[in-house]
């Protein structure tokens, strides 16, 4: 009897970790770059520039494959996944990161992984094992130790810690309203209408976003513009591919890797030279990681006999209709 996985799965399974991996090495980088363009735009300006740029991106790529309309029956995941991680989410970081010292952002806002796996559990009916919950505990402790250390010993208000928070739970809630659009719609449909809704929200923004762009020096908008086309088009569809190919809980999870490269690129980048503290926390969020995406010897044996047995429960799209 063939015990080893087939071929197919094996490939579809490296497929979706490099997919999950650009995502996280694009959203690090995103770091850089709002650091750039945040002194130049204010926070809504800033969120309508990239969802611009990021809609323009993915309807040009959406035209050259010929990708349609996404099926009725999706249209209400990626509005409200438009809506609340597009839309809301990207402004409130932004905003909520202007008010608060980097320690209290990273405890706040990294809790969305963990609403993730609870609202997952809860309305997807995804499971939860224990590897995958001490996974995250180790990640969300690595991550709020490297924000701690990358502090600049700045105040916290009221209002920071607020926005911090709506923008965790609007990340969370965006994640999950996406997964059951993916039943039915490409990545690339979902994505690309998800950016376009999330633009239409930002759009009161669009008098500071000229104004602003009039007077913001050139390295500022090439930064925004690299948010919305890397960032935003490439990395949310690469997002949502994975996404589509295993559960909410374990992509939220592998985001906690996220912290750990801004450390790196911090350091390449910006000069900013790690402690030894900042280095510990990345490398529990890494640790992390790999004990949540990690399997137990006996869902590994079973793995091996049917190799369909830690797959997304959800019965998957066809080849056409995965395009």
């Amino acid at each position: 009897m063939n015990t080893s996985p087939s071929r197919p799965t094996r490939r579809a399974e490296l497929l979706a970790a490099g997919a999950a991996t650009v995502t996280v090495v694009l959203w690090a980088s995103a770091f850089v770059s709002i650091r750039s363009a945040g002194e130049a735009y204010s926070p809504g300006a800033l969120a309508l520039g990239r969802l611009l740029a990021g809609a323009l991106t993915l309807g040009v790529i959406c035209l050259l494959r010929r990708e349609g309309w996404p099926p009725r029956s999706a249209w209400r995941g990626i509005a409200i996944s438009g809506l609340l991680w597009f839309g809301v989410y990207m402004v409130a970081l932004n905003w909520g990161e202007q008010l608060v010292d980097a320690g209290t952002a990273a405890l706040v806002v990294n809790t969305g992984p963990i609403l993730i796996a609870l609202l997952g559990a809860r309305l997807l009916g995804d499971p939860m094992p224990p590897r995958l919950l001490a996974g995250m505990a180790v990640s969300f402790a690595g991550a709020v130790t490297v924000g701690l250390s990358m502090s600049g010993g700045g105040g916290s208000s009221v209002l920071g810690v607020v926005l911090c928070l709506l923008a965790a739970v609007t990340y969370a809630a965006g994640v999950v309203a996406q997964k059951p659009a993916l039943g039915t719609a490409s990545p690339l449909q979902v994505t690309t209408f998800g950016c376009l809704v999330g633009a239409v929200v930002c759009l009161p923004f669009a008098g500071q976003l000229v104004q602003e762009a009039a007077e913001a020096p050139a390295s500022a908008t090439l930064n925004m513009v690299y948010l919305g086309v890397f960032p935003t088009a490439l990395a949310f569809t690469t997002w949502a591919y994975a996404l589509s190919r295993t559960t909410a809980s374990r992509m939220g999870a592998t985001t906690y890797a996220a912290p750990a490269l801004v450390v790196l690129m911090s350091w390449l980048f910006l000069g900013e030279v790690p402690g030894l503290l900042t280095l510990v926390g990345g490398a529990l969020c890494l640790a992390g990681v790999a004990v949540s995406r990690s399997r137990s010897r006996s869902r590994a044996a079973a793995r091996a006999g049917d190799p369909g047995a830690d797959a997304d429960p959800r019965p998957e799209r066809t080849a056409d209709s995965a395009r």
